[in-house]
């Protein structure tokens, strides 16, 4: 019996990830599975481009809306609730389509998450003192030579990031990073890798263009319903982060949207280093539909 075929389409945030995955869906007659890690919460929407209801119902979708803000999820969480739901999906499904940018989940996914190791609570005390009496740029540039591969894609302005690192590499001697690429588990369906790339402006105005439609979509008062919240992990992310900083008085509005802009400009900037270094990937411009379309039929 062939196996079946899982469609990852990875690629920076803005360049085109979702319509390519609704046309892929209709093409292979799939359902479409999110690795987008902050989607998944259901308070969530204008901030993190969750499509319009009208997509959503054109094909199902999983792994959008299903948990709150206050729910504690991770990437090794999502990786095996996707395969149990993919184990049964595949009894009726020849194809199903991953689409997404968060890089931690589509590795927990394609290639396995070894557990982490239970973190001694003195290791864990120390890492705290030394971020009290040393500030968080010390820890920073520690992870930065233990573990450059987590550094380069981790939240470092996070410190519950920066200190997970840390805890890791001190109790196990290995980098964080390690844990998610020690072994490459191997999967019973076939992982088909689709890379899209455009220009660099061509992608920083789609950006910038994306930002000032989620202005006009509401975000402001999205992030105002969420302010109370602001110290949630969930809520770490780019747009709140900055809209909570002009709701606190930090700086103004317009400062807000520029530093949104910026930060999910560099955001993107780690996807994009980290999707090249998977060799596996097939590359593409978002609009050649037809070569990708061709592409996966012919695998």
């Amino acid at each position: 019996m062939n196996k079946k075929n899982l469609i990852v389409i990875v690629g920076p945030t803005g360049i085109g990830k979702t319509d390519l995955s609704l046309h892929l869906a209709q093409t292979f007659n799939s359902e479409i599975f999110s690795s987008d890690s902050r989607q998944i919460y259901r308070e969530m929407n204008i901030g993190t481009a969750v499509p319009e209801p009208e997509v959503l119902e054109s094909a199902k979708h999983h792994f959008i809306g299903e948990l709150s803000i206050h729910d504690y999820y991770n990437a090794s969480m999502y990786e095996q609730e996707v395969l149990k739901r993919l184990e049964n999906y595949y009894k009726t499904h020849d194809y199903a389509v991953m689409v997404g940018g968060s890089m931690l989940y589509i590795d927990a996914v394609c290639k396995g998450i070894d557990e982490l190791p239970t973190v001694d609570p003195m290791i864990r005390e120390g890492l705290m003192k030394r971020l009290q009496a040393e500030g968080i740029e010390s820890l920073r540039q520690e992870v930065k030579i233990v573990d450059p591969d987590y550094y380069a894609i981790a939240d470092i302005k996070n410190p519950k990031r920066i200190l997970k690192a840390l805890e890791v590499f001190q109790m196990t001697g290995k980098p964080y990073s390690s844990f998610r690429t020690e072994s490459i588990k191997e999967r019973p369906f076939n992982i088909i890798k689709i890379g899209l790339r455009r220009d660099r402006d061509e992608l920083y105005d789609r950006i910038n263009h994306r930002v000032d439609l989620m202005m006009q979509q509401g975000l402001l008062d999205e992030a105002k319903k969420l302010y109370l919240n602001k110290d949630l992990n969930s809520l770490n992310t780019v747009g709140y982060k900055e809209i909570f900083g002009y709701l606190s008085g930090e700086f103004d509005l317009e400062e807000a949207v520029r530093l949104i802009k910026r930060n999910t400009r560099h955001y993107a900037k780690k996807q994009i280093a980290w999707f090249k270094k998977d060799l596996s990937t097939k590359w593409f411009h978002p609009d050649d539909v037809e070569s990708i379309t061709g592409y996966i039929k012919s695998i």
